[in-house]
């Protein structure tokens, strides 16, 4: 067993992926790209819902939202490493790693919250589309999206209060590119089991709950379309729904598939690069998901950019 350190601990070592030189320089051109394409995607998304008045309804309210939330999700990790490999140190400090873990729990919590919503707002559209404007009203969206930010912030604020509560030994090495929960309460030298139960607790309320909704409202969903008697009205109400759920299952079959591995395996390094899925990966595809079945959303990025062009053009003339 090791010696506990009395000393108060200053900093963490993220190991990362690998100390290969030539590597590194590979993960660092990769790992740019992946960030720049997501904060693009994301803000054009947000710019495109903004300056179109069509896009003024609460599906695309909840869009933007959902890409406001991934580029603050992949910017609580990604950057960081960046730093790590261009100026090739590990090191991340003891209240550095401590933020990177309460904003981690704070967007991966909103990110299931509103995927929850967004399921919420296609179930009243299809099941109930006579009377989707009055009851997806301003004051209700605006009140969904207020309590999942708050009912998030209160989850994160208690798992960095759980980790603060940790005391660690002489072995300070996160097998990980970030400071992942888990990963730091293996590391305690303190009794972990109070951690264990609210994490494992918490991950099942706030995880289990809004995924428990994604399944109700997609069972009624498929119901009413089943019950529509035309094929083209049964293809429209699909149609809207197909985004939606490729994201959905994006972000659920990544998160439980690192999971699931990693309770089976016990191999920090595979669980490392199966979170890339999660953690960068999908807040990358989601708006490209998005802009890419959705024919408004495309109306709108070219709107967009031909304003910029002509501004541009008015500019340079």
């Amino acid at each position: 067993m090791e010696m506990k350190n009395n000393t108060r601990i200053s900093e963490f070592l993220l190991l990362g992926f690998s100390e290969d030189p030539e590597l590194q320089l590979l993960l660092f051109g990769l790992f740019l790209f992946m960030y720049l394409m997501a904060m693009t995607g994301n803000l054009l998304i947000i710019l495109a819902t903004i300056s179109d008045s069509h896009l003024h309804t609460p599906m695309y309210f909840f869009l933007a939202n959902l890409s406001f939330v991934d580029i603050g999700f992949i910017s609580t990790t990604v950057p960081k490493m960046l730093v790590n490999i261009q100026t090739q140190t590990k090191v991340i400090t003891y209240e550095g790693c401590i933020i990177q873990i309460y904003f981690f729990a704070f967007f991966v919590g909103l990110d299931n919250f509103l995927l929850a919503v967004m399921a919420y707002d296609r179930f009243v559209a299809i099941c109930h589309p006579l009377h989707y404007m009055v009851i997806m009203n301003r004051q209700l969206c605006g009140l969904l999206v207020l309590v999942s930010w708050i009912t998030t912030a209160l989850n994160s604020l208690l798992q960095s209060l759980m980790v603060l509560w940790l005391s660690f030994c002489t072995n300070l090495e996160i097998p990980h590119f970030f400071c992942e929960p888990n990963q730091l309460v293996h590391l305690a030298c303190s009794d972990t089991f109070l951690n264990d139960m609210v994490m494992n607790f918490v991950a099942g309320l706030l995880g289990g709950g809004p995924l428990a909704g994604i399944l109700y409202s997609y069972s009624k969903i498929v119901s009413s379309i089943r019950a529509m008697s035309s094929a083209q009205g049964r293809y429209k109400a699909f149609y809207t729904c197909v985004s939606h759920l490729s994201v959905v299952s994006l972000f659920y079959c990544t998160i439980l598939g690192v999971y699931l591995s990693s309770a089976v395996t016990q191999n920090s390094h595979s669980s490392a690069t199966a979170s890339v899925m999660y953690s960068v990966v999908t807040p990358m595809l989601n708006p490209f998901i998005y802009s890419l079945r959705n024919r408004n959303i495309k109306r709108a990025l070219k709107r967009l950019l031909e304003k910029d062009i002509i501004k541009l053009s008015i500019v340079l003339g």
